[in-house]
Protein backbone atom coordinates (compact mmCIF):
# COMPACT_ATOMS: atom_id res chain seq x y z
CA UNK A 1 0.00 0.00 0.00
CA UNK A 2 2.04 2.96 -0.97
CA UNK A 3 -1.09 5.68 -1.35
CA UNK A 4 -3.87 6.55 0.11
CA UNK A 5 -5.99 5.72 -2.92
CA UNK A 6 -4.63 1.80 -2.80
CA UNK A 7 -5.54 2.18 0.81
CA UNK A 8 -8.83 3.47 -0.25
CA UNK A 9 -9.36 0.51 -2.96
CA UNK A 10 -7.89 -2.45 0.01
CA UNK A 11 -10.94 -0.97 2.20
CA UNK A 12 -13.95 -0.95 -0.65
CA UNK A 13 -12.73 -4.26 -1.17
CA UNK A 14 -12.80 -5.36 2.40
CA UNK A 15 -9.52 -7.19 1.91
CA UNK A 16 -8.09 -8.79 5.21
CA UNK A 17 -4.93 -8.97 3.74
CA UNK A 18 -4.42 -5.16 5.12
CA UNK A 19 -5.69 -5.97 8.62
CA UNK A 20 -3.15 -4.22 10.92
CA UNK A 21 -0.92 -3.17 8.49
CA UNK A 22 -3.17 0.09 8.22
CA UNK A 23 -6.19 1.14 9.48
CA UNK A 24 -8.94 4.00 8.44
CA UNK A 25 -11.14 5.97 10.18
CA UNK A 26 -14.55 7.88 9.11
CA UNK A 27 -14.79 11.35 10.21
CA UNK A 28 -18.29 11.70 9.82
CA UNK A 29 -18.84 8.59 12.85
CA UNK A 30 -16.08 9.11 14.96
CA UNK A 31 -15.01 5.36 14.36
CA UNK A 32 -12.10 3.91 13.38
CA UNK A 33 -11.74 0.14 11.11
CA UNK A 34 -9.90 -2.17 10.21
CA UNK A 35 -10.08 -2.69 6.25
CA UNK A 36 -11.87 -5.65 6.03
CA UNK A 37 -14.58 -3.91 8.18
CA UNK A 38 -18.08 -5.69 6.96
CA UNK A 39 -19.59 -2.27 7.55
CA UNK A 40 -21.13 -0.05 4.96
CA UNK A 41 -17.91 1.73 2.95
CA UNK A 42 -17.60 5.25 3.87
CA UNK A 43 -17.00 7.98 0.78
CA UNK A 44 -13.37 8.84 0.04
CA UNK A 45 -13.47 11.94 1.28
CA UNK A 46 -14.41 10.81 5.09
CA UNK A 47 -11.38 8.47 4.83
CA UNK A 48 -8.28 8.97 7.31
CA UNK A 49 -5.67 6.17 7.00
CA UNK A 50 -3.51 5.93 10.11
CA UNK A 51 -0.50 3.50 10.46
CA UNK A 52 -1.37 1.93 14.03
CA UNK A 53 -4.93 2.20 16.14
CA UNK A 54 -3.12 4.29 18.72
CA UNK A 55 -2.18 7.17 16.12
CA UNK A 56 -5.97 6.91 15.19
CA UNK A 57 -7.23 7.21 18.94
CA UNK A 58 -4.56 10.03 19.31
CA UNK A 59 -7.19 12.01 16.69
CA UNK A 60 -9.98 11.50 18.86
CA UNK A 61 -11.73 8.10 17.07
CA UNK A 62 -13.17 5.46 18.71
CA UNK A 63 -12.84 1.71 18.07
CA UNK A 64 -15.20 -0.06 15.88
CA UNK A 65 -17.43 -2.28 17.72
CA UNK A 66 -18.29 -4.17 15.11
CA UNK A 67 -14.82 -5.36 13.56
CA UNK A 68 -13.00 -4.66 16.32
CA UNK A 69 -9.75 -2.94 15.32
CA UNK A 70 -7.68 -3.69 18.29
CA UNK A 71 -7.82 -7.39 17.32
CA UNK A 72 -5.68 -7.47 13.94
CA UNK A 73 -2.33 -9.36 13.38
CA UNK A 74 0.45 -6.98 14.46
CA UNK A 75 2.10 -5.89 11.22
CA UNK A 76 4.74 -7.88 10.01
CA UNK A 77 6.60 -4.73 8.77
CA UNK A 78 7.88 -4.71 12.27
CA UNK A 79 9.24 -8.48 12.03
CA UNK A 80 11.01 -7.78 8.80
CA UNK A 81 12.62 -4.00 9.75
CA UNK A 82 15.45 -3.87 11.83
CA UNK A 83 15.64 0.18 12.85
CA UNK A 84 15.18 1.80 15.68
CA UNK A 85 11.31 1.80 15.02
CA UNK A 86 10.87 -1.67 13.97
CA UNK A 87 12.64 -2.35 16.93
CA UNK A 88 10.94 -0.01 19.29
CA UNK A 89 7.29 -1.43 17.96
CA UNK A 90 8.48 -5.11 19.44
CA UNK A 91 9.57 -4.29 22.67
CA UNK A 92 6.39 -2.16 23.27
CA UNK A 93 4.32 -5.17 21.79
CA UNK A 94 6.02 -7.38 24.70
CA UNK A 95 5.03 -4.80 27.72
CA UNK A 96 8.26 -3.10 28.49
CA UNK A 97 6.86 0.67 28.73
CA UNK A 98 4.81 -0.82 30.97
CA UNK A 99 7.03 -2.45 33.23
CA UNK A 100 10.41 0.05 32.97
CA UNK A 101 8.89 3.03 31.09
CA UNK A 102 9.82 5.19 28.42
CA UNK A 103 13.18 5.49 30.01
CA UNK A 104 14.02 1.91 30.35
CA UNK A 105 12.52 1.44 26.73
CA UNK A 106 15.27 3.77 25.16
CA UNK A 107 17.99 2.60 27.40
CA UNK A 108 16.87 -1.04 25.89
CA UNK A 109 17.59 0.35 22.25
CA UNK A 110 20.49 2.86 22.95
CA UNK A 111 19.03 6.21 22.14
CA UNK A 112 17.49 8.87 23.81
CA UNK A 113 13.77 9.07 25.66
CA UNK A 114 13.32 11.83 23.08
CA UNK A 115 15.14 10.54 20.11
CA UNK A 116 12.88 7.45 20.43
CA UNK A 117 9.59 9.66 20.66
CA UNK A 118 10.41 11.70 17.96
CA UNK A 119 10.97 8.62 15.00
CA UNK A 120 7.81 6.97 16.40
CA UNK A 121 5.62 9.61 16.11
CA UNK A 122 7.22 10.23 12.17
CA UNK A 123 6.70 6.75 11.09
CA UNK A 124 3.69 5.20 12.67
CA UNK A 125 1.59 8.51 14.52
CA UNK A 126 1.88 7.65 17.80
CA UNK A 127 4.57 7.99 20.77
CA UNK A 128 5.45 4.81 23.10
CA UNK A 129 2.60 5.98 25.62
CA UNK A 130 0.32 5.90 23.11
CA UNK A 131 1.28 3.11 22.07
CA UNK A 132 0.86 1.21 25.39
CA UNK A 133 -2.17 2.55 25.90
CA UNK A 134 -3.57 1.18 23.43
CA UNK A 135 -1.90 -2.06 24.26
CA UNK A 136 -3.33 -2.15 27.82
CA UNK A 137 -6.98 -0.92 26.67
CA UNK A 138 -7.18 -4.08 25.03
CA UNK A 139 -5.33 -6.15 27.38
CA UNK A 140 -8.20 -4.14 29.68
CA UNK A 141 -11.29 -5.72 27.21
CA UNK A 142 -10.12 -9.46 27.02
CA UNK A 143 -10.04 -9.43 30.62
CA UNK A 144 -13.16 -7.46 30.66
CA UNK A 145 -15.09 -10.23 28.54
CA UNK A 146 -13.63 -13.92 29.87
CA UNK A 147 -12.84 -13.11 34.04
CA UNK A 148 -14.56 -12.31 36.53
CA UNK A 149 -12.13 -10.00 37.74
CA UNK A 150 -13.47 -6.90 39.60
CA UNK A 151 -12.92 -3.63 37.54
CA UNK A 152 -9.69 -2.40 39.81
CA UNK A 153 -7.99 -5.53 39.80
CA UNK A 154 -7.91 -5.76 36.12
CA UNK A 155 -6.79 -1.78 35.69
CA UNK A 156 -3.76 -2.81 37.53
CA UNK A 157 -3.36 -6.29 35.61
CA UNK A 158 -3.77 -4.51 32.16
CA UNK A 159 -0.90 -2.47 33.21
CA UNK A 160 -3.12 1.10 33.85
CA UNK A 161 -1.64 3.30 37.16
CA UNK A 162 -4.99 4.22 38.45
CA UNK A 163 -8.43 2.71 38.14
CA UNK A 164 -9.43 6.31 36.92
CA UNK A 165 -7.16 6.12 33.93
CA UNK A 166 -8.79 3.04 33.19
CA UNK A 167 -12.24 3.99 33.17
CA UNK A 168 -10.90 6.93 31.22
CA UNK A 169 -9.11 5.06 29.02
CA UNK A 170 -11.76 2.09 28.20
CA UNK A 171 -14.49 5.10 27.26
CA UNK A 172 -12.67 7.10 25.16
CA UNK A 173 -11.55 4.09 23.06
CA UNK A 174 -14.65 1.89 22.90
CA UNK A 175 -17.45 4.51 24.13
CA UNK A 176 -18.37 2.44 26.70
CA UNK A 177 -17.98 2.16 30.27
CA UNK A 178 -15.86 -1.41 31.81
CA UNK A 179 -19.26 -2.47 32.81
CA UNK A 180 -21.10 -1.90 29.57
CA UNK A 181 -18.04 -3.12 28.02
CA UNK A 182 -18.47 -6.68 29.97
CA UNK A 183 -21.74 -7.15 29.29
CA UNK A 184 -20.70 -6.91 25.32
CA UNK A 185 -20.60 -10.68 24.35
CA UNK A 186 -17.29 -11.21 22.89
CA UNK A 187 -17.37 -12.47 19.21
CA UNK A 188 -21.74 -12.39 19.10
CA UNK A 189 -21.31 -8.94 16.87
CA UNK A 190 -18.20 -9.92 14.46
CA UNK A 191 -16.69 -12.73 12.57
CA UNK A 192 -13.41 -10.92 13.58
CA UNK A 193 -13.90 -10.62 17.86
CA UNK A 194 -10.50 -11.31 19.40
CA UNK A 195 -11.98 -13.40 22.71
CA UNK A 196 -12.76 -16.88 23.08
CA UNK A 197 -15.71 -18.18 25.78
CA UNK A 198 -14.67 -19.11 29.01
CA UNK A 199 -16.07 -22.67 29.02
CA UNK A 200 -15.00 -23.55 33.09
CA UNK A 201 -11.88 -24.91 32.28
CA UNK A 202 -10.17 -22.18 33.15
CA UNK A 203 -7.34 -19.52 32.19
CA UNK A 204 -7.91 -16.50 30.39
CA UNK A 205 -9.22 -17.43 26.57
CA UNK A 206 -7.95 -15.61 23.54
CA UNK A 207 -8.20 -15.84 19.55
CA UNK A 208 -4.53 -15.33 18.26
CA UNK A 209 -5.68 -13.61 15.01
CA UNK A 210 -3.00 -13.93 11.93
CA UNK A 211 -3.88 -12.77 8.22
CA UNK A 212 -3.82 -15.45 5.40
CA UNK A 213 -3.68 -18.91 5.03
CA UNK A 214 -1.86 -20.24 7.43
CA UNK A 215 0.03 -23.95 7.37
CA UNK A 216 -0.38 -25.17 11.55
CA UNK A 217 0.00 -28.54 10.14
CA UNK A 218 3.96 -27.87 9.81
CA UNK A 219 4.50 -25.71 12.62
CA UNK A 220 2.57 -28.18 15.04
CA UNK A 221 4.73 -30.90 13.73
CA UNK A 222 8.29 -28.69 14.01
CA UNK A 223 6.82 -28.29 17.77
CA UNK A 224 6.34 -31.67 18.40
CA UNK A 225 9.06 -33.05 17.34
CA UNK A 226 10.66 -31.00 19.68
CA UNK A 227 9.14 -31.10 22.59
CA UNK A 228 10.72 -30.83 25.62
CA UNK A 229 9.85 -33.76 28.65
CA UNK A 230 8.75 -31.67 31.50
CA UNK A 231 7.96 -27.93 29.84
CA UNK A 232 6.38 -29.00 26.48
CA UNK A 233 3.63 -31.34 25.45
CA UNK A 234 1.25 -32.01 22.41
CA UNK A 235 -1.94 -33.92 22.77
CA UNK A 236 -4.77 -35.07 20.73
CA UNK A 237 -4.79 -36.12 16.93
CA UNK A 238 -2.93 -35.07 14.10
CA UNK A 239 -5.52 -32.10 12.43
CA UNK A 240 -6.47 -31.17 16.18
CA UNK A 241 -3.81 -31.33 18.44
CA UNK A 242 -3.11 -29.00 21.48
CA UNK A 243 0.27 -27.71 22.07
CA UNK A 244 1.20 -26.95 26.24
CA UNK A 245 4.11 -25.27 27.02
CA UNK A 246 5.14 -23.49 30.33
CA UNK A 247 6.45 -20.11 30.34
CA UNK A 248 9.10 -18.06 32.86
CA UNK A 249 7.42 -14.10 32.22
CA UNK A 250 8.31 -10.83 34.14
CA UNK A 251 6.06 -11.70 37.26
CA UNK A 252 5.83 -15.06 37.71
CA UNK A 253 5.02 -18.66 35.67
CA UNK A 254 2.32 -19.29 32.94
CA UNK A 255 1.38 -22.40 31.03
CA UNK A 256 -0.51 -21.60 27.48
CA UNK A 257 -2.36 -23.99 25.42
CA UNK A 258 -2.76 -23.43 21.31
CA UNK A 259 -4.58 -25.70 19.14
CA UNK A 260 -3.62 -26.88 16.30
CA UNK A 261 -7.46 -26.49 14.06
CA UNK A 262 -7.15 -22.93 12.92
CA UNK A 263 -10.80 -20.81 13.28
CA UNK A 264 -11.84 -18.10 11.04
CA UNK A 265 -8.55 -16.27 10.71
CA UNK A 266 -7.68 -17.45 14.63
CA UNK A 267 -5.34 -20.11 16.77
CA UNK A 268 -7.52 -20.91 19.49
CA UNK A 269 -5.19 -20.11 22.88
CA UNK A 270 -5.76 -20.17 26.70
CA UNK A 271 -3.55 -18.75 28.76
CA UNK A 272 -3.15 -20.10 32.54
CA UNK A 273 -1.36 -17.28 34.72
CA UNK A 274 0.10 -16.86 38.17
CA UNK A 275 0.07 -13.20 37.59
CA UNK A 276 -2.41 -11.33 35.17
CA UNK A 277 0.43 -8.60 34.48
CA UNK A 278 1.51 -11.05 32.21
CA UNK A 279 -1.07 -11.58 29.89
CA UNK A 280 0.38 -9.01 27.21
CA UNK A 281 3.87 -10.86 27.43
CA UNK A 282 2.72 -13.79 27.25
CA UNK A 283 0.37 -13.54 24.32
CA UNK A 284 2.76 -11.95 22.63
CA UNK A 285 5.49 -14.53 22.87
CA UNK A 286 2.71 -17.24 21.89
CA UNK A 287 2.74 -14.98 18.73
CA UNK A 288 6.33 -15.29 18.09
CA UNK A 289 6.26 -18.64 18.79
CA UNK A 290 3.59 -19.11 16.14
CA UNK A 291 4.40 -16.62 13.36
CA UNK A 292 1.41 -14.87 13.86
CA UNK A 293 2.27 -11.35 12.48
CA UNK A 294 3.51 -12.71 9.47
CA UNK A 295 2.07 -11.77 5.85
CA UNK A 296 2.05 -15.04 3.64
CA UNK A 297 1.08 -12.95 1.22
CA UNK A 298 4.30 -11.26 0.45
CA UNK A 299 6.23 -14.24 1.61
CA UNK A 300 4.50 -16.50 -1.73
CA UNK A 301 4.36 -13.45 -3.77
CA UNK A 302 9.06 -13.18 -3.62
CA UNK A 303 9.35 -16.78 -3.28
CA UNK A 304 6.42 -18.22 -5.74
CA UNK A 305 7.77 -15.72 -8.11
CA UNK A 306 10.87 -18.18 -8.27
CA UNK A 307 10.44 -20.56 -10.78
CA UNK A 308 12.39 -23.32 -8.51
CA UNK A 309 10.25 -22.73 -5.55
CA UNK A 310 6.88 -22.23 -7.52
CA UNK A 311 5.87 -25.82 -6.82
CA UNK A 312 6.57 -25.93 -2.96
CA UNK A 313 4.97 -22.63 -2.16
CA UNK A 314 1.80 -23.65 -4.00
CA UNK A 315 1.61 -27.16 -2.02
CA UNK A 316 2.25 -25.15 1.21
CA UNK A 317 -0.02 -21.92 1.53
CA UNK A 318 0.41 -19.80 4.77
CA UNK A 319 3.83 -21.83 5.92
CA UNK A 320 4.93 -20.14 8.84
CA UNK A 321 8.40 -20.10 10.61
CA UNK A 322 8.56 -20.88 14.24
CA UNK A 323 10.04 -18.32 16.86
CA UNK A 324 10.02 -18.43 20.18
CA UNK A 325 8.26 -18.71 23.54
CA UNK A 326 11.70 -18.02 25.33
CA UNK A 327 14.70 -16.59 23.76
CA UNK A 328 17.24 -17.72 26.41
CA UNK A 329 15.89 -21.07 26.24
CA UNK A 330 16.11 -20.98 22.49
CA UNK A 331 19.70 -20.11 22.63
CA UNK A 332 20.61 -22.67 24.89
CA UNK A 333 18.92 -25.33 23.00
CA UNK A 334 20.47 -23.95 19.86
CA UNK A 335 23.79 -25.04 21.53
CA UNK A 336 22.43 -28.84 22.54
CA UNK A 337 21.10 -29.34 19.14
CA UNK A 338 24.21 -28.46 16.99
CA UNK A 339 25.32 -31.21 14.86
CA UNK A 340 23.00 -33.72 16.58
CA UNK A 341 19.80 -35.23 14.97
CA UNK A 342 16.51 -33.35 16.28
CA UNK A 343 15.71 -36.61 18.38
CA UNK A 344 18.92 -36.16 20.07
CA UNK A 345 18.47 -32.85 20.97
CA UNK A 346 15.44 -33.59 22.40
CA UNK A 347 16.97 -35.67 24.58
CA UNK A 348 19.55 -33.54 25.78
CA UNK A 349 17.30 -30.72 26.50
CA UNK A 350 14.80 -33.21 28.19
CA UNK A 351 17.76 -34.33 30.55
CA UNK A 352 18.76 -30.78 31.35
CA UNK A 353 15.17 -29.16 32.25
CA UNK A 354 15.36 -32.66 34.47
CA UNK A 355 18.46 -31.87 36.21
CA UNK A 356 18.21 -27.96 36.48
CA UNK A 357 14.35 -26.99 35.81
CA UNK A 358 12.61 -25.06 38.27
CA UNK A 359 9.86 -27.20 39.66
CA UNK A 360 6.33 -25.70 39.24
CA UNK A 361 4.60 -25.10 41.54
CA UNK A 362 0.93 -26.42 40.78
CA UNK A 363 1.91 -29.67 38.06
CA UNK A 364 -0.10 -30.01 35.10
CA UNK A 365 -0.57 -33.42 33.18
CA UNK A 366 3.14 -33.58 32.12
CA UNK A 367 3.98 -30.01 32.63
CA UNK A 368 6.41 -29.81 35.95
CA UNK A 369 9.01 -27.35 35.38
CA UNK A 370 9.94 -24.41 33.69
CA UNK A 371 13.30 -24.22 31.49
CA UNK A 372 16.38 -23.47 33.63
CA UNK A 373 17.61 -20.05 34.03
CA UNK A 374 20.59 -19.02 32.52
CA UNK A 375 22.26 -17.77 35.68
CA UNK A 376 21.79 -21.43 36.97
CA UNK A 377 23.55 -22.75 34.03
CA UNK A 378 26.36 -20.67 33.86
CA UNK A 379 27.99 -22.37 37.25
CA UNK A 380 26.48 -25.83 36.55
CA UNK A 381 28.65 -28.92 35.78
CA UNK A 382 26.26 -30.32 33.30
CA UNK A 383 27.97 -33.68 33.65
CA UNK A 384 24.33 -35.69 33.34
CA UNK A 385 23.94 -34.35 29.78
CA UNK A 386 27.13 -36.61 28.76
CA UNK A 387 28.34 -34.03 26.14
CA UNK A 388 31.87 -33.60 25.46
CA UNK A 389 33.80 -30.88 28.06
CA UNK A 390 33.90 -28.36 24.70
CA UNK A 391 30.19 -28.76 24.51
CA UNK A 392 29.68 -28.13 28.31
CA UNK A 393 31.67 -25.01 28.12
CA UNK A 394 30.23 -23.37 25.35
CA UNK A 395 26.22 -23.88 27.56
CA UNK A 396 27.88 -21.97 29.87
CA UNK A 397 29.29 -19.43 28.23
CA UNK A 398 26.60 -18.64 26.67
CA UNK A 399 23.99 -19.18 30.01
CA UNK A 400 26.78 -16.65 31.12
CA UNK A 401 26.69 -14.05 28.85
CA UNK A 402 22.35 -13.89 28.60
CA UNK A 403 22.74 -14.33 32.56
CA UNK A 404 24.80 -10.99 32.48
CA UNK A 405 23.70 -8.88 29.52
CA UNK A 406 26.31 -9.39 27.23
CA UNK A 407 24.03 -10.41 24.67
CA UNK A 408 20.68 -9.56 24.55
CA UNK A 409 18.04 -11.17 23.14
CA UNK A 410 14.62 -9.27 23.60
CA UNK A 411 12.63 -8.13 21.23
CA UNK A 412 14.26 -5.18 20.86
CA UNK A 413 17.70 -6.49 20.31
CA UNK A 414 20.17 -5.47 17.29
CA UNK A 415 20.40 -8.52 15.31
CA UNK A 416 23.49 -7.46 13.81
CA UNK A 417 25.04 -6.81 17.44
CA UNK A 418 23.74 -9.93 18.64
CA UNK A 419 24.75 -12.47 16.23
CA UNK A 420 28.68 -10.69 15.94
CA UNK A 421 28.43 -10.89 19.85
CA UNK A 422 27.38 -14.83 20.04
CA UNK A 423 30.03 -15.35 17.12
CA UNK A 424 33.03 -13.96 19.65
CA UNK A 425 31.99 -16.73 22.49
CA UNK A 426 34.21 -19.63 21.70
CA UNK A 427 32.25 -22.98 20.57
CA UNK A 428 29.23 -20.72 18.62
CA UNK A 429 29.40 -21.13 15.51
CA UNK A 430 27.56 -19.80 11.90
CA UNK A 431 24.99 -22.02 12.26
CA UNK A 432 24.46 -21.66 16.16
CA UNK A 433 24.47 -18.24 15.72
CA UNK A 434 22.30 -18.22 12.45
CA UNK A 435 19.51 -20.61 14.07
CA UNK A 436 19.27 -17.74 17.57
CA UNK A 437 19.30 -15.32 14.97
CA UNK A 438 15.96 -16.41 13.18
CA UNK A 439 14.23 -18.35 15.93
CA UNK A 440 15.04 -16.27 18.87
CA UNK A 441 14.65 -13.15 17.08
CA UNK A 442 12.40 -13.27 14.90
CA UNK A 443 14.67 -12.48 11.83
CA UNK A 444 13.01 -13.27 8.51
CA UNK A 445 15.76 -12.94 6.21
CA UNK A 446 17.97 -15.78 7.22
CA UNK A 447 19.52 -18.59 5.08
CA UNK A 448 21.48 -21.46 7.31
CA UNK A 449 23.86 -22.49 4.20
CA UNK A 450 25.67 -25.62 5.92
CA UNK A 451 22.65 -27.09 7.53
CA UNK A 452 22.55 -30.71 6.30
CA UNK A 453 18.67 -30.49 5.67
CA UNK A 454 18.52 -27.07 3.95
CA UNK A 455 21.61 -28.83 1.33
CA UNK A 456 19.64 -31.59 0.55
CA UNK A 457 16.12 -29.22 0.25
CA UNK A 458 17.88 -27.37 -1.91
CA UNK A 459 19.34 -29.85 -3.81
CA UNK A 460 15.72 -31.97 -4.30
CA UNK A 461 14.64 -28.41 -5.68
CA UNK A 462 17.86 -27.99 -8.04
CA UNK A 463 18.60 -24.13 -6.27
CA UNK A 464 21.94 -23.63 -4.33
CA UNK A 465 23.39 -20.48 -2.40
CA UNK A 466 23.82 -18.34 -4.93
CA UNK A 467 20.46 -18.04 -5.68
CA UNK A 468 19.40 -17.33 -2.87
CA UNK A 469 19.46 -13.07 -3.51
CA UNK A 470 15.95 -13.98 -5.26
CA UNK A 471 14.60 -14.89 -1.77
CA UNK A 472 15.40 -11.95 -0.20
CA UNK A 473 13.90 -10.67 2.29
CA UNK A 474 12.28 -14.03 2.81
CA UNK A 475 15.08 -16.21 2.89
CA UNK A 476 13.76 -17.52 5.95
CA UNK A 477 10.58 -18.80 4.93
CA UNK A 478 12.70 -20.27 1.83
CA UNK A 479 14.55 -22.25 3.80
CA UNK A 480 11.65 -23.91 5.56
CA UNK A 481 9.98 -25.06 2.57
CA UNK A 482 13.77 -26.44 1.81
CA UNK A 483 13.61 -28.23 5.10
CA UNK A 484 9.96 -29.40 4.68
CA UNK A 485 11.60 -30.79 0.38
CA UNK A 486 14.14 -32.67 2.30
CA UNK A 487 11.65 -34.38 5.35
CA UNK A 488 8.98 -35.44 2.78
CA UNK A 489 11.58 -37.16 0.59
CA UNK A 490 12.67 -39.23 3.34
CA UNK A 491 9.38 -40.11 4.59
CA UNK A 492 8.39 -40.99 0.53
CA UNK A 493 11.80 -43.48 0.84
CA UNK A 494 11.17 -44.85 4.32
CA UNK A 495 7.43 -45.67 2.62
CA UNK A 496 8.72 -47.36 -0.09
Amino acid sequence: MTSDDSRYEAVSSRDARFDGEFFFAVSTTGIYCRPSCPATTPKRRNVTFFPTAAAAQGRGFRACRRCRPDAVPGSADWNARADLVGRAMRLIGDGVVDREGVGGLAARLGYSARQVQRQLNAEVGAGPIALARAQRAHTARVLLQTTTLQAAEIAFASGFASVRQFNDTVREIYALTPGELRGAPPGRSSRFGSVGTADGTGGVPLRLAHRGPYAADRIFDHLAARALTGIEEMTGEHGDRTYRRTLRLPHGTGIAEVRERTGDGWLECRLHLGDLRDLTTATQRMRRLFDLDADPHAVAERLGAVPALTRLVARTPGLRAPGAADVHELAVRAVLGRQVSVAAGRRLGSALVQAHGAPLQVPSSTLTRTFPDPGDLAGAGLEELGVPAARRDTLRSVAAALADGRIGLDPGADRDQAEKELLSLRGVGPWTAGYIRMRALGDPDVLLEDDVAVRAGMRHTGVGPEDAVAWRPWRTYAMHHFWNAAADRRRRAVAA
